[in-house]
């Protein structure tokens, strides 16, 4: 019998024997992702979000009570393009900001070690190292879109009228010199360690519970469902940080200089409340946004697959 199995295989061709004995090849390891693909998922998002966002930057930053008003009162002025008002401060600060803090959100979990199913505190390691960062980075941005989305509200003596993101900058550092770039730094910088402690860690959190659970797969339900949630979450950290922000950078002159000065100007006046005011639109602004973002992030990084062939 043994005969017979070694004069088989030896009547087989070599190439052949070679196939059969030869170790499975280790499977292919996968590239990361390009790091601007956050940045173009937020930018895509902020756009079709940016009507909210502007109402809730006019309500923080401006004496709007309610955001149904605040809305009627852009569209009476300005008509329904006004809605638009300043995106192109939108883009700047997303396509800055949002490309930073993806990017050192995944360089920060490779640092600390960790990963999208590590424990939630480890995430929002990550997720507030990155946003230190990108509050630096994406602060000239955010300056620029913040005063470009409130200019209408302001009487007309008052308005800065900036023709466009660039050209924002440019007479931002020729009338109020280059330190007007790290103007409401400090807010900023804490806001955005909040926001990505909570958004991006949250995310991560609650898609990995979730597909622990059983009742998920890793499909477009999950990702609607994780974002959901991320975005309540987010909202409800930021708000403070948000609107001392909102009215720091809507200032001119001496009047936004001092973080201090505004919060006992902003409780005197209006009382400890004044930090959740604008949760709603916040909310409704910061909800959908969320949600577009890392469904949008999730197809691009599934298109990015497909061209690459890993699916």
């Amino acid at each position: 019998m043994s005969k017979t199995i070694e004069q088989s295989a030896a009547a087989l061709p070599a190439n052949v024997v070679e196939k059969t004995i030869a170790a499975p090849s280790p499977a292919k390891k996968k590239q990361p992702y390009p790091f601007w693909l956050g940045g173009v998922a937020a930018t895509i998002a902020a756009s079709i979000t940016h009507p909210l966002d502007l109402t809730k930057v006019r309500l923080q930053a401006t004496g709007d009570k309610r955001m149904i008003e605040s809305v009627r009162k852009t569209v009476r002025t300005a008509g329904v393009l006004g809605l638009f008002d300043g995106i192109s401060g939108t883009w700047l600060r997303q396509m800055t900001y949002s490309i930073c803090r993806f990017w050192a959100y995944d360089e920060s979990k490779k640092l600390i070690g960790a990963n999208e199913k590590s424990p939630a505190w480890q995430l929002a390691l990550a997720g507030g190292m990155a946003g230190g960062i990108a509050g630096v980075v994406g602060n000239p941005g955010e300056i620029i879109m913040v005063r470009m989305q409130g200019d209408f509200a302001k009487p007309p003596e008052k308005r800065l009228n900036y023709k466009n993101c660039l050209s924002g900058l440019y007479r931002m550092i020729r009338e109020e010199g280059v330190s007007s770039l790290g103007r409401g730094v400090g807010p900023n910088v804490f806001r955005s360690i909040l926001m990505n402690a909570s958004q991006l860690a949250s995310y991560d959190f609650f898609k990995a519970e979730l597909l622990k659970s059983g009742y998920f797969d890793d499909n477009i339900y999950l990702h609607t469902t994780a974002s959901f949630a991320a975005g309540t979450v987010a909202t409800t950290v930021c708000s403070p940080a948000d609107v001392l922000k909102s009215r720091i950078m809507s200032a001119s002159g001496a009047e936004g200089r001092s973080t201090m000065q505004m919060i006992r100007t902003s409780m005197r006046n209006e009382g400890a409340m004044f930090m959740f005011k604008g949760w709603l639109p916040a909310w409704t602004r910061l909800q959908p946004t969320t949600m577009l973002i890392f469904i949008t992030l999730e197809q691009l990084k599934r298109g990015v697959d497909w061209y690459r062939g890993d699916l």
